[in-house]
């Protein structure tokens, strides 16, 4: 054997992988990418998270996302406190207060602690009313505790393009709403008699969670739009602080020795937001009327 031949088989290994290499890169790559992900991923679940942080953002149109989150919590012992990530303007009725009583119930089992963290207005206010605490970033904005009922009257339009509505009902005021024409005056008295009564259980709700006067609800409600520090001052919130202050809070009312985070993954963070957000512009483009 030459001196040749002798550092090819020496080499041999070495070239080998290199040829491997160039002629299946991808597949190279795809294999590392998963080896990596798969020593992280076994790496974080060897520590067991106790603290857990549930997302509120955007137009609250639909509450299935963040009541699924609610539950799994609920079930999961090794949780033992929540902080309530808040930045939403609020959105549509009913899932408003759906999440603010499976707060209330979740509460009642482990401490949730809420954070405004950008906005935390109208029903996203409503949905974290009955956390242990609500601690607002300095620059967060806070209240609009009001309700309100929107439609167009596209009669004018209607004229010019020649459209004309047909109608068949049973009910005086079946088409209380209608965009297809003005409200009567009959029509007006009957939405303000929905209006101001979920406005009063709105303010009333915020009274026995916050222990506010009704009284006192042209001060704290009346939608009144307030930053951090006037919120604090009308008692719609405990604590301006930051996010990182926030999670102290949980971490002491959780009576955690050594606090772990639960980390979302961040892709199926990304699809779920995505996901949401969809759904509440597809809502906003219903026939849903009534929102905070």
């Amino acid at each position: 054997m030459n001196l040749t031949n002798l550092f090819q088989n020496i080499l041999l290994p070495i070239t080998a992988t290199i040829s491997f290499i160039q002629n299946h890169f991808k597949a190279t790559v795809l294999v590392l990418v998963v080896f990596f992900i798969y020593q992280n991923s076994n790496s974080e679940k060897l520590v067991t998270p106790n603290l857990k942080t549930i997302h509120l953002d955007g137009a609250i149109m639909d509450a299935s996302f963040v009541l699924e989150e609610i539950e799994k919590t609920k079930k999961d012992d090794s949780i033992k406190g929540v902080l309530l990530d808040v930045n939403s303007p609020g959105g549509a009725v009913a899932p408003s207060i759906e999440i603010a009583y499976a707060i209330k119930e979740l509460n009642q089992i482990k401490p949730v602690i809420a954070y405004a963290s950008g906005t935390m207005a109208s029903g996203s206010y409503y949905s974290s009313i009955f956390a242990s605490k609500i601690v607002a970033n300095p620059g967060s904005m806070i209240g609009s505790i009001g309700v309100i009922m929107e439609s167009v009257d596209a009669s004018s339009l209607m004229s010019k393009l020649g459209i004309k509505t047909q109608t068949v009902k049973m009910g005086t005021y079946k088409e209380a709403g209608t965009p297809t024409r003005k409200w009567t005056k009959e029509e007006l008295a009957e939405l303000n008699k929905v209006i101001l009564g979920t406005y009063d259980m709105f303010v009333q709700d915020v009274a026995n969670a916050r222990k506010l006067k009704i009284e006192d609800k042209n001060k704290y409600a009346d939608a009144h739009i307030f930053t951090a520090s006037q919120a604090k001052d009308v008692g719609l919130v405990d604590t301006v602080a930051t996010m990182t202050q926030a999670k102290k809070m949980v971490e002491v009312a959780a009576k955690v020795q050594d606090p772990v985070w639960d980390k979302k993954d961040k892709m199926d963070k990304f699809l779920d937001k995505l996901a949401n957000e969809t759904i509440s512009k597809i809502a906003l483009t219903g026939s849903k009327l009534v929102a905070y």
